[in-house]
């Protein structure tokens, strides 16, 4: 049996709980070891999960992420912290010969990116970047089903989020609803970093991973909430497929949902609810029929590679796409406020919603139209960003 894997976390509260558990449950399997964590205070037992500790001792901790990573030998690091910190963290690890898990966006900006995967690929580490959709074995099997004609020909893939999120979510980091920080890109919008996935997870099951596949992009970038960021938005991708990719996402729903994608095909759909991993598939002269699939954790994947030479499943590569809708979504104009009388506070759950937005999401995801098109009152025309590659 090989021996696990030396890994340090870095950044493990809010969502980098998540990576702590996932840390513990493969290193319970023996695959990898939290040999450290980084994080500017360091985690207190209480915050330590059960079963982390092993009988060789607590992992390190430190604020200083390349001292960490030469003193424990890593041999991976998991990248979970603020969106601008992504590409210099990166690079950090790279430079030691660190190989990385790098949770999305990877940057919030194209030339970050760029930046992060050249370096990457000089050092010669490689990197998974963190879109656990892409790991759904429902992916894989989607295409399949597209490529053998079961929906007849693909006219185009739609997304849609409609979630929900409190006045609090924007209070609990200084970037948080920021799209920048003291200079800095950050880009904190909800079509690049909480319903990212629905975004990567059209464009991949379109078959447009690169920059290259992406050749026009039209946005509409609205915020009900006081911020500076997107919290009710949509996006219409023009890809060298000739397939658009619409997908609308709200923070402000009324009865927040599972996200879904839909591939639209002349003779029915494949709706793919992604963080389920569940597949329903709608054809002319068929009934419907429902499929649930594994997945394949990131992380595990990554370690496979390294030791078996598994493929890499989320390479910097295949997220090109991805990043230049980040990059419109930078360039546009500062999402417009929502006048006062599109939105309520709901007392109770200290949250803001927009009336109606449930059915806008699902409608833009459904006829491959945006808000403007869909004739919301509030919202402005598409901006179109010619994209250069």
């Amino acid at each position: 049996m090989s021996t696990a894997v030396p890994v340090v976390l870095a950044g493990a509260r809010g969502h980098g709980r998540w990576h702590l558990d996932n840390i513990r449950r493969l290193q319970d399997k023996g695959i990898v070891r939290l040999a450290g964590i980084c994080e500017l205070t360091p985690l207190t037992e209480d915050e330590l999960p059960e079963g982390i500790v092993t009988p060789a001792g607590a992992p390190e901790q430190s604020a200083d992420f390349g001292a960490l990573l030469d003193s424990t030998g890593a041999q991976v690091a998991v990248i979970c912290t603020p969106i601008p910190t992504h590409a210099d963290l990166a690079l950090t690890a790279a430079r030691r010969g660190v190989h990385l898990l790098l949770e999305k966006p990877p940057a919030p900006s194209y030339a970050e990116f760029r930046r992060m995967a050249d370096g990457v690929a000089e050092a010669g580490v490689v990197c998974q970047i963190g879109f656990q959709s892409l790991g759904s074995h429902a992916v894989p099997a989607i295409r399949t089903l597209m490529a053998e004609g079961a929906i007849g020909e693909v006219v185009g893939i739609g997304g849609a989020g409609a979630w929900a999120r409190a006045e609090a979510y924007y209070r609990r980091a200084p970037w948080a609803g920021k799209r920048r920080l003291n200079g800095v890109d950050v880009i904190d919008g909800a079509l690049t970093n909480p319903l990212a996935h629905a975004v990567a997870t059209a464009l991949a099951l379109g078959g447009s991973f690169r920059a290259e596949d992406v050749t026009d992009i039209q946005t509409e970038l609205l915020r009900a909430n006081d911020i500076e960021s997107d919290d009710t938005s949509c996006v219409r991708v023009t890809t060298a497929q000739g397939r658009p990719v619409v997908v609308a996402a709200t923070l402000c729903a009324e009865d927040p949902d599972e996200p879904y994608v839909v591939v639209h095909g002349e003779r029915g759909r494949i709706t793919f609810w992604y963080k389920q991993d569940r597949v329903l598939l709608q054809r002319a002269d068929h009934g419907p029929e429902e499929f649930e699939y594994d997945r394949t954790d990131l992380l595990e994947n990554l370690v496979e590679h390294l030791t078996d030479g598994a493929d890499l499943l989320v390479t910097p590569d295949t997220t090109g796409a991805f990043m230049k809708v980040v990059e419109a979504i930078r360039l546009a104009p500062d999402p417009a406020p929502l006048p006062e009388q599109a939105w309520q506070l709901l007392p109770d759950e200290r949250r803001r919603v927009v009336p109606g937005i449930d059915g806008l999401v699902a409608a833009a995801a459904d006829t491959l139209a945006l808000y403007s098109e869909l004739g919301a009152s509030w919202a402005l025309p598409a901006r179109k960003k010619e994209v250069s590659t």
